[in-house]
């Protein structure tokens, strides 16, 4: 599998390009309203958005702790393991799919609900795809590593710099970041998905504004967490020892 892990060198080299690369126009203005609108809104409402994501999220990941198969055999090549995990995501793509779609055609009420199913659905297929990658989603650090994937998928081009930079360097970083600032990642996270959000409310056209959206949400995310992944098993197979 020589020629695979070559592919696979020359994906990871393209992949980190894009994700430092700079924003586009559209997402730059975007940013600089949501960052407008927050500094309006009161230190009450930030606390409590704060509070209310973190304990969402770590509802989620325990949850999802429970039900994921611990992690596959180590006799898997990364080939075999990036099959799995393609069929993985299009399991999870197809079920934030219909969510989407779900959600989005029942208006503002069913809407709001669309947050956390999104979320749940998100996090379930990061563990999933932390099991197929052969990393022990019952460690504190990989549920942290976790969490810095999503972020990474769902973040300002400032802050997804920063996320990449610590992914690539996890051996060293894991240490210095012994827990999630909640609310930098609520504020990246909502700011990220609130405008196309909002259009999944209006009526006539939220089904299919949900569905596209929550299709492209998964096809993002699944991205991230395969090249995160891949990352670290290369780093492992050049280091000569399997850190997990």
């Amino acid at each position: 599998m020589v020629d695979y892990t070559i592919k696979v060198e020359q994906e990871l080299i393209i992949w980190k390009r894009k994700m430092t690369r700079q924003s586009g126009l559209i997402s730059r203005i975007s940013k600089n309203a949501q960052m407008r609108i927050n500094g309006l809104l009161p230190e009450k409402f930030h606390k409590v958005m704060t509070e209310s994501i973190k304990n969402m999220v770590k509802a989620t990941l325990a949850g999802s702790n429970i039900t994921t198969k611990k992690q596959l055999s180590t006799e898997l090549s990364l080939y075999e393991r990036d099959e799995l995990f393609k069929q993985k995501l299009s399991t999870f793509r197809k079920t934030a799919t219909i969510e989407g779609a779900g959600t989005g055609a029942g208006g503002i009420l069913l809407g709001i609900a669309d947050f956390p199913l999104l979320l749940s659905i998100k996090m379930k297929f990061l563990f999933e795809a932390a099991s197929v990658y052969g990393f022990d989603t019952t460690k504190p650090e990989e549920r942290l590593f976790i969490l810095h994937i999503f972020l990474l998928a769902f973040s300002s081009e400032e802050k997804r710099k920063k996320t990449l930079s610590i992914i690539e360097n996890w051996e060293e970083q894991k240490s210095l970041v012994a827990d999630m600032d909640w609310r930098e990642f609520q504020q990246e996270y909502r700011d990220y998905i609130d405008l196309v959000k909002m259009f999944q409310m209006l009526p006539g056209i939220g089904a299919v504004v949900g569905a596209f959206a929550n299709y492209n949400l998964l096809d993002q995310l699944g991205e991230c967490a395969m090249n995160s992944y891949r990352l670290r098993l290369m780093q492992d197979k050049e280091k000569g020892a399997d850190t997990r």
